[in-house]
Parts: structure tokens; C-alpha cells; sequence
């Protein structure tokens, strides 16, 4: 199984409370990071990286990787999908967006949907958004108790412990922003006609509840990243660095998986074609 990269000083995988800082410091771009076309340089390095090893994790049919992207309203999710996978084969990489439960999804587990997204070995599954929302939009507008909220964390964590132990390698992105950069986007979504279709009302319902959604991303990350499925906070006011740091994780994971070509079937060695 992968073992997570633990030579990147910009993005480590969460393993104490302490690690989990959501201030708006923490959403700033890293000092030392690169800039400018040096940036734009390691980042299409890393997307190389991803094209290379997706054709190896296809071929070679071991594992399958399921990336989770959260975080609130314009964190840049939908930018992620675009700028970071722009390279990778289509025929290897799903991509699906979890919207509002529909009526058959809520008669059902609340993992019962994401499950048959999940993406089958030699595949890359993304999900935007994800089976987290059901521990952070109910519990912020009290639409489920404490007690059902809470006894979801285990129910999670056995999920993906799962799906790890059937070869399913997760790695868990928050995309963490700041209250003013959201701003900023938001009002982008007012005023460019390009992007009045991405706004709602229920953005700013959201926006109010600021510090109750902030408890609610602490804790499920607190609760849930784990050995096997590990939780990474992205800084991501910055959108290049964002998706630098993305790009190198997935790209040092999916090396560390050791990836290889499989070989020629023995019954076709020396086979001539005419």
C-alpha cells in the first residue's frame, strides 16, 4: 500500500489535533515556495510526473487511487479537477461532483452513494465534495443530532479502511481559504458573466456561519485522518501553489506505489506476426 510522501516540508499528512490549523494565516500561500514561471515550471513537472504514472497504474491494474477534494464555497475545487489532472488519460480518471442528496440517496446509508462511485483498480476517482458533507452541512444547520453526527466519524473510517484494504489508496484534500479570498471569489461570481452561473444564495447563507463550519472542518479531519486515509490541508489562496502542492502529493504517492508495466505473456515470446 502507498506509503505518503514524507519529504514534502510544504504539505504533510495530518497526524495530531495540532496539526489542524485553520486561522487565515494558514491559508497563505508558503513563503518559500517557489514563483512565477520557476512555479509554473515545478508544476508542470509534477503533471508530467501524474501522466507518466497514471499509464503504469492503468497497466497496471493493482491499485485504484480516490482522490477527495473539500472545502467551502469557491476554495477552488472545481480549479483543482481542471489544472491539476489537465494531463491524465480520460480513460483512466473519473471525476464526480456530490451534490444535495436526491430523495432515493437519503432512503438509503449516507455512504450508500458515494460507494458505487468509488473507482475500480487501474482507475483515478476525484470527488468533488464528498461523503464528508455528511459530517459538516447537517451538523452546521442542526439537521441530524450530535449523536448521529459524531458516531459518523467511525463509520467513515472503517469505510476507508475498506476500501484500503481492497487496494484503494485515498488521500484527502482540504483546500483551505481564507474569509477575505473567499470574499474576493465570491464577488468574482457576481460580476463576471463568466461566472455568475457558479453563485447562490446558499453561498452567503454559508458565509455567515463561518466559525461553525470552521468546528465542523476540524473536526472531521481531526476524527478521520488516518494511516490509511490521511487528511492534507492545502493552503489555497494562492491557486498556482495550490495546485503545486496537490500535484507533487499525488505524484509521490502514486511513485511510492512501485507501479510496473506487466510483462509479456510467456505464450507470446517469440510470437511473429506476418
Amino acid at each position: 500500500m502507498a506509503k505518503p510522501p514524507d519529504d514534502n516540508p510544504y504539505l504533510q499528512p495530518i497526524t495530531a489535533a495540532d496539526q489542524v490549523k485553520l486561522d487565515d494565516d494558514a491559508a497563505a500561500r508558503p513563503d518559500d515556495l517557489p514563483t512565477g514561471e520557476e512555479l509554473d515550471k515545478a508544476a508542470k513537472h509534477e503533471r508530467k510526473r501524474i501522466k507518466k504514472l497514471q499509464s503504469k497504474l492503468y497497466a497496471d491494474a493493482r491499485y485504484a487511487i480516490l482522490v477527495v477534494l473539500q472545502g467551502r464555497d469557491a476554495s477552488g475545487k472545481d480549479g483543482t479537477v481542471k489544472k491539476v489532472f489537465r494531463s491524465v488519460n480520460p480513460m483512466g480518471c473519473d471525476v464526480t461532483s456530490f451534490k444535495a442528496p436526491t430523495d432515493i440517496e437519503l432512503e438509503h446509508d449516507f455512504l450508500w452513494r458515494i460507494h458505487q462511485r468509488i473507482p475500480r483498480r487501474r482507475m483515478i476517482g476525484i470527488f468533488n465534495r464528498s461523503h464528508y458533507e455528511d459530517v459538516i452541512v447537517p451538523r452546521v444547520h442542526k439537521w441530524i443530532t450530535k449523536k448521529v453526527w459524531s458516531a459518523r466519524y467511525d463509520q467513515i473510517n472503517e469505510f476507508e479502511r475498506t476500501l484500503t484494504d481492497n487496494s484503494v489508496v485515498i488521500l484527502k484534500f482540504f483546500l483551505h481559504i481564507s474569509r477575505d479570498e473567499q470574499k474576493k471569489r465570491l464577488t468574482d461570481r457576481l460580476t463576471d458573466r463568466k461566472k455568475n452561473w457558479k453563485f447562490r444564495l446558499g453561498d452567503l447563507d454559508d458565509r455567515a456561519l463561518w466559525d461553525e463550519y470552521t468546528d465542523a472542518y476540524r473536526d472531521a479531519i481531526i476524527e478521520c485522518s488516518t494511516k490509511w486515509a490521511p487528511w492534507y490541508i492545502v493552503p489555497a489562496d494562492d491557486e498556482d501553489a495550490r495546485n503545486l502542492l496537490i500535484a507533487r502529493t499525488i505524484a509521490d504517492t502514486l511513485d511510492s506505489l512501485d507501479l510496473e508495466y506487466p510483462p509479456l505473456d510467456p505464450k507470446l515470446e517469440g510470437l511473429k506476426i506476418e
